[in-house]
């Protein structure tokens, strides 16, 4: 794979973070306001996603490469319990909460690739975890109602999502593939392995409002902006992961917390106090560190 240029990768970091920010607030809305169910909504993007990569290769925007179906089963797995766990976090916990224990994302990346896959860190991008994971609690902490299945689902959630980082980043080096291509390939099996677990987790969609039709229409057309924007989160989390590297993804994703304390102050009037603002101060700090 060639390297990107500059250009390119400044537009998919902006393009993620936005897209991210988006997704947690339409999300947070379809599960608080009409209870759409967690799983469902999770399939859906994985279909949406899959429609939108068929759509780019009818197109010729890129070229499918062949890889071994077994190949791609772990990766899937870990897919499926990184979105999910992920919603599960969201919809049980507070966003202080949710955001505070993601945290835990990037330390836990750097233990995994340090123990089984002989990579190294500097002193410097260590010590980056410090400020950072204490600005994001000095942000978080105002909002931290803690329960136990939220912790319990937030934990598996951070567990299985440093996995599924690593592995993208692996697969795309051991395949020689690109984000597009690894994700041809893994969200139409993703989408199908929750097709088969959602009968048993959890009623059908159909069933709750008695017909598809029965659902609001805000609430469809919020499920599919939702998927949508869950397609370009997908593609710009798999380009950032194979050509940058997974904790590099993950401090951009304190930074995209910081973004979204800001903008529900200015324009949702969030209540916003001091120790925030030297929270976001902390954030910002550690990365530019980290960057430099």
């Amino acid at each position: 794979m060639t390297s990107p240029s500059r250009a390119f990768t400044i537009f998919a970091l902006i393009l993620n973070v936005t897209a991210s920010i988006a997704i947690v607030l339409v999300n947070k809305i379809i599960y608080t306001r009409f209870g759409f169910p967690n799983v469902s909504l999770t399939c859906l993007h994985f279909i949406v996603t899959s429609l939108g990569l068929f759509i780019c290769q009818y197109f010729n925007v890129f070229q499918p490469k062949s890889v071994p179906i077994s190949k791609m089963i772990p990766l899937a797995l870990t897919f499926c319990g990184f979105v999910v766990f992920t919603n599960l976090s969201l919809e049980t916990n507070t966003v202080g909460t949710y955001q505070l224990i993601k945290t835990m994302t990037t330390p836990i990346i750097m233990v995994i690739q340090t123990m089984f896959y002989e990579k190294s860190f500097s002193m410097r991008i260590k010590l980056t975890v410090i400020p950072i994971t204490i600005g994001v609690f000095l942000n978080s902490c105002y909002d931290m109602k803690f329960n136990f299945l939220g912790i319990i689902f937030a934990s598996i959630g951070v567990l299985v999502t440093s996995l599924y980082q690593v592995w993208v980043a692996e697969k795309q080096t051991e395949f020689q593939m690109d984000s597009m291509q690894l994700l041809f390939y893994q969200a139409p099996l993703s989408a199908s392995m929750l097709m088969l677990v959602i009968p048993f987790v959890e009623p059908p969609i159909f069933s709750i409002h008695g017909a598809l039709g029965s659902w609001p229409t805000t609430a469809l057309v919020l499920v599919f902006l939702s998927g949508c924007i869950a397609f370009v989160v997908n593609l710009s989390i798999y380009w950032i992961i194979g050509n940058l590297s997974p904790v590099t993804y993950n401090f951009v994703g304190h930074f995209k917390f910081c973004v979204t304390i800001v903008i529900g102050f200015v324009i949702f009037k969030d209540p916003f106090q001091i120790i925030q603002v030297m929270g976001i101060l902390l954030t910002l700090c550690g990365k530019s560190i980290y960057v430099k």
